[in-house]
């Protein structure tokens, strides 16, 4: 009795769809010669006058001068800025100049926002005027880079690419706030 029921079910079901097809079939038509008006219509209209574009305003340029008057840098997150405030950073000798000058003048580059012990080099390739290292990110990402270049977060700039590794001089700040060089290496990583 169950299985009578259901199979009437399903046949009328499938009558049901069949005969929705058909309608719906029967209401579609080939004749499209209201929207073929419509169109000549929308054509033939005469085109009106484009509003010219408003005018650029000039950028105004505003020069932050308040850092002189002993106020708060609103660029300088509060809580850094309390920790800083008895350290104040004089740069007396030319060594020091130089080191902050570099600092402040190199354009930063991608392996700087990685730390210098999680980048490895993977080999290098040299051709007539110079060799490049190849290194390799956290992200497996391969880098190629060549005497000069910065890596690592310490401002860490190439010196010299042998083919066994990589010499880097990095710019460290000391407790003083006084900036000095130290040698690093990133040696060939194994297989």
């Amino acid at each position: 009795m169950l299985n009578r029921l259901k199979n009437a079910r399903y046949r009328l079901l499938r009558v049901a769809t069949i005969a929705l097809t058909f309608v719906l079939a029967s209401c579609s038509s080939n004749d499209m010669s209201d929207l073929q008006s419509y169109v000549s219509a929308v054509l033939a209209r005469k085109g009106g006058k484009v509003e010219p574009l408003p005018p650029i305003k000039p950028y105004e340029r505003y020069l932050y001068q308040s850092g002189g008057m002993e106020l708060r840098d609103p660029f300088m997150s509060f809580a850094r800025q309390a920790r800083d405030v008895g350290r104040e950073i004089r740069i007396d000798d030319e060594e020091q100049k130089l080191f902050a000058n570099e600092i402040l003048t190199h354009n930063p580059e991608e392996l700087e926002g990685y730390e210098l012990d999680t980048l490895r080099m993977v080999g290098t390739l040299e051709d007539a005027e110079s060799m490049w290292a190849i290194i390799l990110d956290p992200a497996r990402m391969v880098h190629r880079v060549q005497v000069g270049n910065y890596l690592g977060r310490n401002f860490g700039k190439i010196t010299n690419i042998q083919e066994d590794r990589l010499d880097v001089r990095e710019i460290i700040q000391d407790s003083q706030g006084r900036y000095e060089e130290r040698a690093a290496a990133i040696a060939l990583a194994a297989q």
